[in-house]
């Protein structure tokens, strides 16, 4: 993703459309289904065709990437980049402001959001970074977009009712309504024909979906890309405290961390008064969740490694999961070191993505502007 220019995908063949949003229509399980179908012919051609795809995945900067992150999503995305599918990663700073007055020191956040995604080796040439409020053309296309969906629909969004919920009553603003409709844009200004979500995120893949088909059906055709889910195992990993790992709730094992802070975080990671170590998730959630940490990292199974340290208690399970969580991101905090003496790479990084973003999204908007007959 830092070539300037505009390249052109080839789709592979879509199923049916779902008529609306998951979880909110009667064939919800039959979408499931097809979705299920569709990822598992995507994961075939990531194997034999990777350049027939291009993937778009992406960060909101609230804060610094934590090893939730990585053992969830940076893996598979330095994976589908090494398997050769054309890789777009957004820096959502937009999306920061959806839900908070403040962005915070959001400059910074966003530079060290790439400075580990570089660290962990996506690299500049194959991978395409950029930033939402950089690229005005992608912002552009989110009011012919709006006219596609109506108020009822973006209000039974998931992610919309969830945020809603946990603000407390307070009233959604204009962005937060919208959401969905933005990241619709995110994935289909560069023709992204695969997003890697978990099964809970598919109704903002059928946004997209039902976008692409509204506009196509209304203004003919603009090339827009159907995207498809490829469909990533849900992988939550508990913070220290025993809660969701989360920038915000101060309990994660930060990637830029030196060995011996994550070393000192584990040791006051919450586990339980039982001595011997077993795998039981639903009874012992959080000595379930260092041995999934553990395993992860070392490419056991939790199973075997509960076994292994059996009545080695507590003090022997936090000490081989920092082995492995040091271990897993040596290299990474290796090369990240470097990088944070070298701002000025991360930033040309940057900078490369946004242009060669900018470029797809122009050539998107244009075909957009054809459609809708709005050539002057």
């Amino acid at each position: 993703m830092t070539s300037t220019t505009a390249t052109s995908t080839t789709t592979p063949a879509s199923g049916d459309v779902p008529g609306g949003v998951p979880g909110e229509t009667p064939d919800d399980a039959r979408s499931l289904d097809r979705a299920r179908e569709r990822s598992a012919e995507l994961a075939d051609l990531v194997r034999t065709a990777p350049h027939r795809l291009r993937m778009l995945t992406g960060d909101r900067p609230t804060g610094r990437l934590h090893l939730g992150h990585h053992l969830a999503t940076l893996r598979g995305r330095l994976a589908l980049q090494e398997a050769g599918v054309e890789t777009f990663v957004v820096v959502a700073d937009y999306q920061v402001i959806t839900d908070r007055d403040a962005p915070g020191p959001l400059r910074e956040r966003v530079l060290d959001v790439v400075t580990d995604q570089l660290a962990l080796g996506l690299d500049p040439e194959r991978t395409t970074f950029f930033a939402h409020s950089q690229v005005p053309e992608l912002n552009e296309l989110v009011v012919p977009f709006l006219s596609l969906v109506t108020d009822a629909e973006l209000r039974r969004n998931p992610t919309v009712k969830a945020e809603h919920a946990a603000s407390g009553g307070r009233q959604l603003s204009g962005l937060l309504l919208t959401y969905p409709v933005h990241q619709a844009a995110d994935i289909v200004f560069c023709g992204a024909n695969v997003v890697p979500v978990g099964k809970d995120q598919l109704p903002h893949l059928e946004v997209a979906r039902l976008i692409v088909r509204r506009f196509t059906e209304r203004y003919g055709d603009a090339g827009l890309v159907p995207p498809d889910a490829l469909l990533t195992d849900a992988v939550t990993v508990l913070g220290t405290d025993g809660q969701k790992m989360s920038k915000s709730r101060g309990n994660t094992i930060d990637l830029a961390m030196t060995a011996d802070e994550t070393a000192r975080v584990l040791r006051r990671a919450v586990t339980d008064s039982e001595r011997r170590i077993t795998y039981e998730p639903e009874r012992r959630p959080e000595v379930a969740n260092l041995l999934l940490v553990g395993a992860m990292c070392s490419g056991r199974t939790p199973a075997d490694l509960a076994e292994e340290i059996g009545d080695g208690g507590a003090g022997a399970l936090k000490a081989y999961v920092t082995d492995a969580v040091n271990a897993e991101l040596a290299g990474l905090r290796a090369r990240r070191a470097e990088l944070t003496r070298d701002p000025g790479a991360v930033l040309a990084a940057l900078r490369a993505g946004t242009d060669r973003a900018r470029a797809v999204a122009a050539a998107t908007l244009a075909r957009v502007h054809r459609a809708l007959g709005m050539t002057y």
